[in-house]
């Protein structure tokens, strides 16, 4: 078998493929084999007739014509392969020679992965909130702490966000009492949104002794609330007795001190997972050109598998879980495909960095990387490498670390700044000596392996079917 590339138009290829007629006789004899167990002939058990009592009876084209069938998708998938063609749809055949004898030959046009040339990505720019854990941050945390033991006055001032009002509310639709819609003596707390959405808007500067009246749109229904009481939270003072009353801890000042301590690793954390996430957002705005929609339709399918497998884990059935969110199945595809072709975008980005740059795992990243996958799913590596190699799907492990390391270079590079512009030290997001960022991976990019006894076809390795015959 001899094969040649072409490049086309329009982020194509042609394959074209010769097979000469001594090769191609092997598959015509495994074709007739083939007929041979599904065709009944008289004085013959199935599979046992011989190919010149076939041919007789069926003609030798019918032998050429499902050789033609069985081995074409072969020859292509190995010229792709051959070729390192990174096919990302089925192919379109068209047989230009062979169809009756002889030697045989064909195109396949077939769509590839597009090669980006990113400009600008050495100059991103991504704000995150500070890491760094500020007074404001722990005085709210020791409010909220005080709150949980503040004391209700009650006051003759109008009520504002935060102050517990004592409600009557009552709830009318043609005159008639709305079943549920009816509180006595009901305490809420002003700002909550515990009760009906225009329930805040309505209660904000009222004094006890109002009665208000207001049409509800969510509920369809008239609404009349009467203000008995308003009342405000007194806070405790910040001694070192509250501190031993709300805390493990004896005084204030221990008190604080663990309170940074924690709100400083939640706030590196929330800063380590901006830092990724605005990353992988300014490198996608860098994608101008609409990814091919054989690569946003196989993301959307690969994230629709994860949702049913997700719900399968859990118990549940896409159909449940439509009628427990209320979603229609429209939504959700609409939903994947909002989602999908920034996936894609970041997929084919971070592989134009890893390639602009000259990025690649190590055998030590591999051999990491699959110790991980082992360790997952209680494999050995020797058993994961074994079953990502007969599936073809090394090539997929190896570039899903390589945009993992892109996407470490960029984050390494990229400029930070806060809210307010001011520039980030990248030591303010170590914690207890380790980087935060040092798990970074994509798997929310096409090309994730999830599995390693079940693989899929990735977009790494080249589509071999089905084929789809007819003209180029």
């Amino acid at each position: 078998m001899k094969s040649v590339i072409e490049p086309l138009e329009g982020n194509k290829v042609k394959v074209s493929v010769e097979v000469d007629a001594q090769e191609f006789e092997k598959a015509v004899d495994a074709a007739f084999k083939k007929i041979a167990r599904e065709v009944r002939v008289p004085g013959f058990r199935p599979g046992k007739a011989p190919r010149r009592i076939l041919e007789a009876r069926l003609g030798k084209e019918a032998g050429r014509a499902e050789a033609l069938r069985d081995s074409l998708p072969d020859y292509y998938a190995r010229a792709v392969k051959e070729h390192e063609v990174d096919a990302i749809a089925p192919p379109e055949i068209d047989i230009t020679a062979g169809e009756a004898d002889g030697d045989v030959a064909f195109d396949a046009v077939v769509e590839v992965r597009p090669h980006l040339q990113l400009i600008g990505y050495q100059g991103l720019r991504v704000e995150i909130p500070s890491p760094v854990v500020g007074e404001d941050d722990i005085n709210q945390h020791i409010d909220r702490l005080r709150a949980n033991f503040a004391e209700l006055a009650t006051v003759e001032r109008p009520a504002a966000d935060g102050d517990n009002l004592t409600i009557d509310l009552k709830g009318t639709r043609d005159g008639e009492e709305v079943s549920g819609m009816t509180l006595d003596d009901y305490l809420y707390e002003l700002g909550s949104g515990s009760l009906l959405p225009e329930v805040d808007e309505h209660l904000q500067g009222a004094k006890a002794g109002d009665t208000i009246t207001f049409s509800s749109e969510s509920t369809s229904s008239e609404v009349t609330i009467e203000v008995k009481e308003v009342k405000e939270k007194v806070l405790p003072d910040v001694t070192d007795e509250w501190a031993s009353d709300a805390s493990e801890f004896d005084t204030v000042d221990e008190l604080r001190a663990d309170i940074v301590k924690r709100l400083t690793t939640v706030k590196k954390m929330q800063a380590s997972m901006a830092l990724r996430n605005g990353t992988i957002e300014a490198l996608v705005a860098l994608v101008d050109e609409a990814p091919p929609k054989a690569l946003v339709d196989a993301e959307v399918e690969r994230q629709a598998h994860d949702l049913g497998h997700r719900l399968e884990a859990q118990g549940a059935t896409i159909a449940q879980w439509l009628a427990a969110t209320g979603q229609s199945e429209q939504d959700v595809i609409a939903e994947l495909q909002a989602a999908a072709e920034p996936a894609v975008k970041a997929d084919l980005a971070l592989r134009a960095v890893a390639e602009a740059e000259r990025i690649e795992p190590s055998e030590d990243d591999v051999e990491a990387e699959l110790a991980r996958i082992a360790g997952q799913y209680q494999l050995s590596v020797d058993d994961v490498r074994a079953q990502l190699e007969r599936a073809e799907q090394m090539p997929a492990v190896r570039s899903d670390l390589k945009k993992s390391k892109a996407l470490e270079w960029l984050i390494e590079h990229v400029e930070l700044v806060d809210a307010e512009g001011n520039p980030v030290d990248r030591a303010a997001l170590e914690l207890d000596g380790a980087a935060l960022l040092s798990d970074t991976d994509v798997s929310d990019t096409p090309d994730a392996e999830e599995a390693p006894e079940a693989p899929e076809a990735s977009e790494d390795t080249p589509a071999a079917g089905p084929v789809e015959s007819g003209e180029a």
